[in-house]
């Protein structure tokens, strides 16, 4: 039997009317309740979530009601009512916002109004339709008259209106389905950042041409921002000069290596050519000892051969006898003072010979 039922429900699927009803979802934002076009045309008979679980067909769709502030719509909103619209296989889920009075005045100041908020919801590709001034507690009226099946909620209790839980009487009549919240992200920690920074949104935002009235902000606050606009400015401006300084300098050092390698090939160069020229075996020292040869060779006379002829003697002349001195037999000096006797002997005879 339950095979027979899922197979039917998948048949049921495959109709042009539930891709039409799909497509129109997904390519246009959802409806407001009054104007939705994907009606619920079977009897509305009340269902138990095994049977929602199992299954409906296509014109019975499970009808899921999610409602909420929705203020600041962001992904924790969007995954709740992922959360809700995937509870059964085949759901339609209707979305109610309350409006700006009955949130003023049960919970808060808003940051968005009304409308927007609104507008939000629609866009949303997991809601079907949209309920706008949806009541803060739900009545049986109002369950009634939009035939909703399931409430599908986080299960924390939800206190407020003078209620420990306002949904305590939906959990008791077995409609309701819990759903999970997403940490680390809600309308109050944006407001948290947004007033712990307010500063530093209010300076960006006189920057960006608003007025110290649209802000809400003093005369002198507003001087303040704005002198500290200037000297971020500076600080960027100095930053900038700063990086491109440091840009220069790089580029500077990098030249300088290079040219350093280069002079140093140059002066290698250059010693190896000057250790060529004037090392001892360069080429300087052999020229210069070629160049001095050439020049002792021109100073200095040329000698006569010795096979030369001798000359003629001029017959006026006769040789002249040898000296007296020489002929004399010498002999070694037996002792110092024959020797300086045989000196003194020779030089009275010079002097006797002039």
């Amino acid at each position: 039997m339950v095979g027979r039922q899922k197979r039917k429900i998948e048949k049921e699927a495959m109709s042009p009317n539930f891709y039409k009803c799909q497509r129109n979802t997904l390519c246009a934002p959802a409806p407001f309740a009054g104007e939705t076009s994907c009606q619920c045309k079977a009897p509305h008979e009340k269902l138990t979530i095994a049977q929602a679980r199992l299954g409906t067909p296509v014109d019975r769709p499970v009808r899921v009601y999610a409602d909420g502030i929705f203020d600041l719509f962001h992904s924790g909103h969007a995954r709740a009512l992922m959360q809700a619209k995937a509870l059964f296989p085949n759901s339609y889920l209707l979305v109610g916002v309350c409006s700006d009075d009955l949130t003023h005045k049960f919970k808060g100041f808003t940051v968005m109004n009304e409308a927007e908020r609104y507008e939000a919801l629609r866009h949303c590709r997991y809601v079907d339709e949209v309920i706008r001034d949806a009541p803060w507690t739900l009545t049986p009226e109002f369950l009634e008259k939009h035939k909703i099946d399931f409430v599908a909620h986080d299960d924390i209790p939800y206190s407020s209106a003078g209620s420990d839980d306002v949904y305590k009487h939906i959990k008791e009549a077995g409609m309701f389905v819990p759903t999970q919240r997403t940490e680390g992200i809600s309308t109050s920690d944006i407001i948290t950042r947004i007033v712990r920074d307010y500063d530093v949104y209010a300076r960006r935002n006189l920057q960006r041409g608003y007025t110290a009235k649209e802000l809400n902000v003093s005369f002198i606050n507003e001087k303040k921002y704005r002198f500290q606009n200037q000297v971020d400015k500076m600080k960027e401006k100095v930053k900038n000069v700063e990086e491109r300084s440091k840009e220069f300098v790089n580029r500077v050092e990098e030249k300088s290596h290079d040219l350093i390698q280069k002079w140093e090939e140059k002066s290698r160069e250059f010693i190896g050519n000057f250790l060529e020229l004037f090392g001892p075996d360069g080429a300087w020292k052999q020229m210069f000892q070629e160049r001095s040869g050439r020049m002792l060779q021109a100073l200095s006379p040329r000698q006569s051969p010795t096979s030369s002829p001798t000359r003629g003697r001029s017959p006026s002349r006769s040789p002249s006898p040898p000296s007296p001195w020489l002929l004399r037999k010498t002999s070694p000096p037996s002792s110092p003072k024959a020797a300086s006797a045989s000196i003194s002997s020779m030089s009275e005879g010079d002097e006797d010979e002039k």
